[in-house]
């Protein structure tokens, strides 16, 4: 099973007179990066929410954002008039000085910290377990995301590493031919600078077989090869965490396309090379969103 680094999940519970709504959202990242956006009282369990969640999410860049309301509008929640008219008022001057359009600034500085109050006091043991409880289900909810993504860019990889192993089994028919043809030019272009009649047949003969060794493509097409066969065992194992382990691989069977295409000496063969190193591209793009 394959997760997908872009994620999304949300829920909501109640607390007393409080609605706890959490919501994760999450883009690609090579490392595990947690921001929260969250009450001011909700504070002291920043740490302990980044451990679970660094935890169960593994990887990617993560914004949660949590958000408590009054369901009796109680003064316990509270708008921090003065910072909210600073922010509107230096704001409004620098899209003025820039004649830029200023937007929605009024719903864009409820959403900066601190402006709006949600309760300074502590978090009571209740109320955490609530907030832990609401935390666990979006997090469900996240991983059911990731993973009807990951289903998704699971088939396309497996249909990327597949094409590149067809087209890899076409280069055999072409190999043969651009022997020969490589022979009869390199044959005739002696002829024509030396003379027929001062070949010297033998060391012809043994200097073909030297520059046929230097360009034969045997061992990188056994190498790509083993190298496909290892993506896709690595792609249907059971293992969540693997975009790492197969971007490696991935980067083998470039390293295998690109001799392939150095030593082809075949326009067929080049063809087949462009084609596998289209299907790679596109393998290396999906493994960037792979967790």
């Amino acid at each position: 099973m394959l997760l997908s680094m872009t994620g999304y999940g949300r829920a909501t519970k109640s607390f007393g007179t409080k609605k706890i709504t959490l919501e994760i959202r999450s883009l690609n990242s090579k490392f595990t990066d947690v921001r929260f956006r969250i009450p001011g009282n909700y504070r002291e369990k920043e740490n302990d929410m980044r451990r679970i969640i660094s935890d169960h999410a593994k990887r990617g860049k993560m914004d949660i954002n949590i958000d408590v309301e009054s369901m009796d509008g109680d003064s316990e929640f509270s708008l921090n008039v003065p910072l909210f008219k600073k922010y509107y008022t230096e704001l409004t001057k620098i899209s003025s000085e820039m004649d830029a359009e200023p937007g929605d600034l009024m719903a864009a500085i409820l959403r900066i910290p601190n402006v709006v109050g949600g309760g300074d006091g502590a978090m009571s043991k209740e109320e955490w377990k609530v907030l832990q409880e609401t935390l666990q289900e979006a997090l469900a909810n996240f991983t059911d995301y990731r993973v009807t993504e990951g289903a998704v860019l699971e088939e396309d990889l497996k249909l990327r590493a597949t094409n590149i192993q067809t087209a890899l089994e076409q280069v055999d028919p072409f190999e043969v031919g651009r022997i020969e043809r490589l022979r009869t030019r390199l044959k005739q272009n002696l002829e024509e600078f030396l003379g027929k009649e001062n070949v010297d047949e033998n060391r012809f003969e043994q200097e073909i077989i030297f520059y046929l060794e230097k360009i034969d493509i045997t061992e990188e097409k056994v190498r790509l090869a083993q190298n496909c066969k290892y993506f896709l065992e690595e792609l249907a194992s059971k293992k969540t965490q693997k975009g790492r382990k197969l971007s490696f691989i991935s980067q083998e069977i470039g390293r295998e396309i690109n001799t392939l295409g150095a030593k082809a000496y075949s326009s067929d063969i080049q063809k087949l090379v462009v084609d596998m190193k289209d299907d790679l591209e596109k393998i290396k793009e999906q493994i960037a969103n792979a967790v």
